[in-house]
């Protein structure tokens, strides 16, 4: 196990080298779509498991989880188009960067390949609208998703990062950020936490803030017909778990929902092992 899952990582220079050795596990791929490219990496054999990152974010968003995941399945993890080492999505909507995903997802995989598929936050909404157009998805899990419209709760206001004087200024609106947005417990936002977030920002195009706040996930739902997972932490800034929990699953016998305890928005980063545990089993569950 090359990431730790349970303890800080002390140095941006530890947290930078355990990043490469993640990296030079992958099979890249840049497929193109319309003329721009989109990036996926690739881990791991088995069935095939896709993780769909969150806005601001990148693949790195899953850093704590592929190598667990990788274990049992081939994990697929994108740049969304407007982020990370992808090209920008071409537009401002969602469905432009829906077509590219799907498109280039489908290349990789075959169109009519059954597979599973995790969202986070932003990356949640997209994955439910990925379920909703693709159809051939087994099961469905999205931690802390965007579009539900309902109640949000912030702790305080975020920093505009952009406008740092230097590397120090930059790293204390990261960590302010991630404190008030991302992460729960101050020790868990440790040099892996801040190089992940530092990059991912830095390298983000696509806006995707008024698109996860303006609705459409419950119609996106009940558009596709698998099995649902639906996990928040209970700390989430995002919403408030119990209502959204409640809302999107009454009803609904093929949806179950987890609020994972001592966690904020982040929750696959901040509370890795039980994530980990709780997707890996609901994905091997009859």
């Amino acid at each position: 196990m090359l990431i730790p899952t349970n303890q800080a990582v002390e140095s941006d220079e530890q947290a930078r080298a355990l990043i490469a050795r993640l990296e030079a596990r992958a099979q890249r791929h840049s497929l193109e779509f319309e003329g721009r490219h989109i990036c996926w990496r690739r881990f791991g054999e088995g069935p095939p498991l896709v993780l769909v990152h969150g806005g601001h974010g990148s693949w790195l968003h899953w850093v704590r989880n592929i190598e667990t995941l990788a274990q049992r399945f081939t994990v697929w993890v994108p740049d969304l188009p407007g982020y990370g080492d992808s090209d920008d999505a071409g537009s401002a909507g969602l469905q432009n960067l829906l077509d590219a995903t799907l498109a280039s997802l489908d290349t990789l995989v075959g169109a009519n390949t059954l597979i599973d598929l995790v969202g986070f936050s932003f990356g949640g909404l997209v994955a439910a609208h990925m379920a909703a157009q693709r159809q051939m998805i087994r099961r469905l899990a999205l931690l802390g998703p965007g579009g539900h419209a309902g109640q949000r709760r912030p702790r305080g206001k975020l920093m505009n990062w952009q406008k740092a004087a230097d590397e120090a200024a930059l790293a204390a609106c990261m960590r302010h950020n991630l404190a008030m947005h991302m992460v729960h417990d101050p020790a868990q936002i440790d040099a892996l936490a801040m190089r992940v977030h530092t990059d991912s920002c830095r390298r983000a195009l696509f806006r995707s803030k008024n698109i996860s706040q303006a609705g459409g996930l419950s119609a996106a739902l009940d558009q596709q017909g698998s099995e649902l997972l639906l996990a928040w932490g209970e700390h989430d800034v995002t919403a408030e778990p119990g209502v959204v929990a409640q809302t999107l699953t009454a009803g609904y016998p093929r949806r179950q929902a987890h609020i994972v305890q001592g966690a904020g928005h982040w929750v696959q980063y901040e509370q890795a092992d039980e994530i980990n545990r709780m997707l890996l089993g609901w994905l091997d569950a009859a």
